[in-house]
């Protein structure tokens, strides 16, 4: 047993261990560790582009030109004193990453909550109680498509991708809505020209687990609508607002920068041809020369 089951060996100590909140390790990526601390102005959510990447999205970027990488914030949703934000990296033709952001303590600090998901796009943050919640999120790139759930039952300490198609296909989630832990109802948008009809609602007796359709139309099908919240995300020029209601105002209480990063190819060492030298170091000559006194 690990020292974080004996810590948190129930759901509900889990839930309530705010500092083991990302305790969901990814190694391969450094940003899911990197921790942003709110110091007033807007945060930076870290850029990692690389070659495979510029690649893959056929960027035409170079290191005199780097490619602008934005971030969108779609939502937050507070859990206790928990807060989850979900969004994605773009560029202006092509989405990078999702993103899922999640906050111990506020908004005073923040980290990745789960692993970014190449060319997706995650928007609707939805809990139910303190342990059991849902994003929504598809890949956007080339089209909409593959349509899924994150789904925790932890308070966020650990999440889980659900696909809504077993077999994938077109389409994104318009709405989703859970009555209990196990039942829940989503809106699929298909897309024009879609060989279907283009709106259908789907219910799941498990969590997410798996989906079945209830409901095909042509029209726009809609859910219930719930109670407005009291927290928000509002748009900004170069910024996204997270912001809390008190009262009759809106208090920020974190915002993101629009403007993360840039993707630009890797610099690549030359290798120096056999039985040449290499470039002289400070306070070295080439050879074997040692540096003059």
């Amino acid at each position: 047993m690990t020292l974080l089951h004996l810590h948190c060996g129930i759901v509900a100590a889990a839930i309530a261990c705010g500092p083991l909140l990302m305790a969901q390790p990814n190694p391969s990526e450094q940003s899911k560790a990197a921790v942003l601390e709110n110091q007033g102005r807007p945060m930076s959510v870290p850029v990692e582009c690389t070659d495979d990447d510029i690649a893959w999205a056929g960027l035409s970027c170079t290191e005199q030109e780097p490619c602008p990488v934005y971030f969108e914030l779609a939502s937050v949703e507070p859990v206790g004193n928990k807060l989850f934000a979900a969004g994605n990296l773009h560029t202006e033709a092509v989405t990078l990453y999702s993103v899922l952001l999640g906050s111990p303590d506020e908004g005073k600090t923040w980290q990745e909550a789960y692993q970014r998901i190449r060319g997706a796009g995650l928007d609707r943050i939805d809990f139910i109680d303190m342990a059991n919640g849902w994003v929504s999120g598809q890949t956007l790139w080339p089209l909409a498509q593959d349509p899924f759930l994150l789904a925790t039952n932890d308070g966020g300490v650990t999440w889980r991708q659900q696909p809504v198609f077993e077999d994938g296909g077109p389409g994104s989630i318009q709405q989703f809505a859970f009555q209990s832990k196990d039942q829940g109802s989503l809106i699929v948008d298909r897309g024009e020209g879609s060989e279907e009809e283009r709106y259908g609602l789907y219910e799941t007796p498990n969590g997410g687990g798996t989906w079945h359709v209830k409901q095909l139309s042509s029209k726009p099908l809609r859910l219930a609508e719930r109670a407005e919240k009291d927290w928000r995300v509002r748009t900004e020029a170069h910024a996204f607002q997270v912001e809390r209601r008190r009262g009759a105002q809106w208090i920020s209480v974190a915002a993101f920068a629009v403007t993360a990063g840039y993707c630009k190819p890797s610099v690549r060492a030359v290798p120096v041809p056999s039985g040449e030298p290499g470039p002289a170091q400070p306070g070295r000559q080439p050879g074997n020369a040692r540096p003059q006194p």
